[in-house]
């Protein structure tokens, strides 16, 4: 028999030696036997040749038909099933098949099998070998999906092959279902099969079955993935030449865009709310500035907790920074995507501000002052008695938020809040009640005496602890008790006062045309700070006494001291008259204030320094001044007439000028130029110190004379030299009414003067020093009261 195989398959002999074509040749006298070899495996350009025994070029045993040379096929059995499996699949995958029975006389003649077993034994045989079904009644083999094929002769999901009369085959040789899979076939579903009735010369003939689903394996085996599906070269032409088309129009809308809008502003653009987006730079600065400029001018409603106030940005030092804000808005973008999500959306940009830094501290602080500060938990008297107070939370400014929240939204022009913070709680409840059982209560429950020198006692009573012990924070969330020392001394001082003796400085007297020295006094005086040290104590323990502390108070000038001050001879003096009345009154006041001062070496003495303020309660009255340049009344009146005289007595004892003033215009009784006025607060006479001894000042006034001498130890003679009088002016008349402001005046010339000092060695008459000082004096003016 002559089978014609499909040109697909290759063409290599598979026994005898021999090379065939694209046709296999089976040669024997059983064409059911050749169609079953070529199933099994004959394949392409197999050559089988029955013999009629075993071995060596003859028939295998049960398989007539089939040669063995040397026995070779004996272990081929095996190999046998597989190939069927692979002959049966290039079989089927073959798109015409043309199957010819010839006559065994035709073929090469091969030696019959042996008489003992005929054609029906050798199928039966080979059915068994391969595991394939046998009909024993009609001589059909078959050759069922899935059932009985051995695994390496099964197709996908466990099927076998065999059925009757034909075999379906795929409709194309590269059909999935036609591929060979690591030596496994996969074929339809279509039965198989032969019959020892056909003729020998009947075709072997093929039959389409409809398609079917593999099914999944029986024996636990797993079904290859279905293979891809190929795209339609077609279709994938057309998408990718429209895609294209839709990339160069895109790419060209994208050009023509970047060029069109070059010199806009990015679309989209919102500047503190204004739209700008698609304008010209020029046209956007211009739409800028008109809105956001006059609102640098333009009050802001703030709102800081329960406290509203008015914010102007210039004056708070915020204006635009009008670069800065540019560099935000920034210029076209080129990224497309960004450039296409510009058409649909919108891009605020916050203004940059400038910022000057001292006044917008400044207008923090301002606005600090509307905090609600807290209110830290107490203890206060009432009548004596202590009452707690309880603390109250506070909310201040948040300054940094709100700095930042200045700088940003100001240019909006709308009311703002500014954020507040919790005020911490410096001292707890609890701790405010602890303070009052173990501090308070106890501390007025009873008085507190001190016991002083020679039976004397000072007593605090309950109600003064009230007023002398306060409370203040620890630092720690507690209450801390604080005594008023400065008040409880006042309270204690005076009751111990007959205990004490009063320090006294050594001062000194003139007698005999010379100054004696009166010895100082130590003093004996309650030390206040020490003695109270024990009050926190004794406030809150059962032990309400204590003994007073005393010690010991030197003076600030020992009589050891004043008599190394070289205080033996007078250095100057002088004195003036003409004064009666209220000025004298003063003059005398002022004069028992000086004497006996004591100015050491290298100190300056101050005329209102020393005396203090001059006023009623000092003893002065009022009495005649110069106030603008005119004659006027005021408390003190006449101590320039003091202050000249004490000027005069240190200008010739040789003392340096600290400060003085000379009169506004000239009075007759003083020297030209060499005059001093004082007024209290105002105007000062003030010389120094200069020699290595000390100066003790003598004063001394009467009803009409007042005479200032300065003592120590002479060492200089002073002259003085008084210049002419120049420059002269003419008074002017004012009229003023009558009344208690008004003193009646003459009148007299103004003019210009000097005086010079020389001042000469008292030992070698050496000129040591020569000073000329220049005074002009106004006119007394011609005052009438009418």
């Amino acid at each position: 028999m002559v089978c014609d195989l499909p040109d697909t398959y290759p063409s290599t002999l598979g026994g005898a030696g021999r090379t065939w074509s694209n046709r296999a040749i089976i040669v024997g006298s059983d064409p059911r036997a050749a169609a079953s070899s070529i199933l099994l495996g004959a394949g392409k350009e197999r050559f089988l040749t029955s013999h009629s025994s075993t071995g060596p070029g003859r028939p295998e045993p049960g398989r007539p038909g089939r040669p063995d040379p040397a026995g070779a096929n004996r272990p081929r059995r095996e190999e046998a099933a597989t190939g069927g499996e692979v002959g049966l699949r290039r079989f089927l995958d073959a798109r015409n098949l043309d199957a010819t029975n010839r006559s065994p006389s035709t073929e090469s003649a091969e030696p019959s099998p042996p008489a003992s077993r005929g054609p029906r034994d050798a199928r039966r045989d080979e059915a068994a070998a391969v595991g394939a079904g046998w009909d024993e009644p009609t001589g059909v083999v078959r050759f069922n999906a899935g059932r009985g094929a051995p695994d390496g002769q099964r197709g996908p999901g466990g099927r076998g092959f065999g059925g009757e009369r034909g075999v379906q085959r795929p409709r194309r040789a590269d059909d999935a279902r036609g591929r060979e899979n690591n030596g496994d076939a996969e074929w339809s579903d279509s039965n198989a099969e032969w019959s020892d009735t056909a003729a020998q010369t009947e075709p072997l003939r093929t039959e389409r079955g409809p398609r079917q689903r593999p099914r999944p394996p029986r024996d636990g085996g797993t079904t290859p993935p279905p293979p891809p599906k190929r795209l339609n070269p077609t279709v994938v032409r057309r998408v990718g030449i429209a895609l294209g088309a839709v990339i160069a129009v895109a790419g060209l809308a994208y050009v023509v865009d970047v060029v069109v809008s070059s010199g806009d502003t990015p679309r989209g653009t919102r500047v503190a709310g204004i739209e700008v987006g698609g304008l010209s730079t020029d046209e956007a600065d211009s739409v800028l500035r008109a809105e956001l400029d006059p609102r640098v001018d333009r009050e802001i409603a703030v709102r800081i907790g329960d406290s509203t106030t008015k914010l102007v940005p210039r004056q708070a030092g915020l204006s635009v920074d009008w670069a800065g804000t540019w560099a935000r808005i920034g210029g076209q973008p080129l990224n497309p995507v960004t450039r296409l999500t510009s058409l649909f959306g919108t891009n605020d940009v916050e203004v940059s501000s400038n910022v000057d830094g001292a006044a917008f501290e400044q207008e923090l602080t301002v606005l600090s002052e509307h905090d609600r500060q807290t209110v830290a938990g107490t203890i206060t008297f009432e009548d004596g008695r202590p009452v707690p107070i309880a603390p109250v939370p506070g909310r201040v400014l948040d300054l940094e938020s709100a700095r930042i929240m200045l700088i940003d939204k100001w240019v909006y022009g709308e009311p703002l809040e500014l954020p507040e913070i919790p005020a911490p709680v410096s001292v707890s409840a609890e701790a405010i009640d602890k303070a009052l059982r173990e501090i308070a209560e106890p501390a007025v429950s009873a008085p507190v005496t001190f016991e002083g020198r020679d039976g004397a006692v000072a007593t605090l009573q309950p109600d003064q602890i009230a007023t002398v012990l306060g409370f203040a924070p620890d630092g720690n969330g507690g209450l801390a008790a604080q005594v008023n020392q400065e008040a409880v001394t006042g309270l204690l001082a005076p009751q111990l006062a007959a205990s004490e003796v009063e320090p006294k400085d050594a001062s000194f007297t003139v007698g005999g045309g010379k100054p004696q020295i009166a010895e100082s006094v130590v003093g004996e005086k309650v030390d206040w700070p020490k003695t109270l040290e024990q009050l926190n104590a004794m406030l809150v323990g059962q032990q309400r006494s204590a003994p007073a502390v005393y010690g010991r108070v030197e003076p600030k000038l020992t009589t050891e001291a004043a008599n190394k001050l070289g205080i033996v001879e007078p250095m100057g003096s002088f004195t003036t008259g003409g004064f009666s009345g209220p000025s004298g009154v003063n003059i005398r006041t002022v004069a028992q204030k000086v004497n006996g001062a004591v100015i050491q070496p290298g100190e300056t003495f101050s005329l209102n320094g020393f005396t203090g303020p001059r006023g009623v309660e000092q003893g002065y009255v009022e009495s005649g001044i110069i106030d603008h340049g005119r004659p006027s009344n005021a408390v003190g009146g006449g101590i320039s007439q003091f202050a000249t005289t004490l000027y005069n007595a240190s200008y010739f004892a040789g003392l340096e000028d600290d400060t003085h003033t000379e009169h506004s215009y000239y009075i007759s009784r003083y020297p030209e130029a060499r005059e001093a006025t004082v007024f209290d607060g105002a105007i000062d006479l003030s010389f120094k110190n200069n020699t290595p001894n000390g100066i003790y000042i003598e004063a001394v006034a009467d009803s009409s004379e007042v005479t200032v001498r300065l003592w120590g130890t002479k060492t200089v003679e002073v002259e003085s030299v008084t210049g002419e009088r120049t420059k002269k002016t003419e008074p002017q008349e004012i009229k003023l009414p009558k009344g208690k402001d008004c003193v009646a005046s003459e009148g007299a010339e103004g003019f210009t003067t000097s005086d010079t000092r020389i001042i000469t060695d008292r030992a070698t008459g050496r000129e040591v020093y020569r000073h000329t000082r220049t005074v002009k004096y106004d006119p007394i003016p011609n005052v009438k009261c009418e």
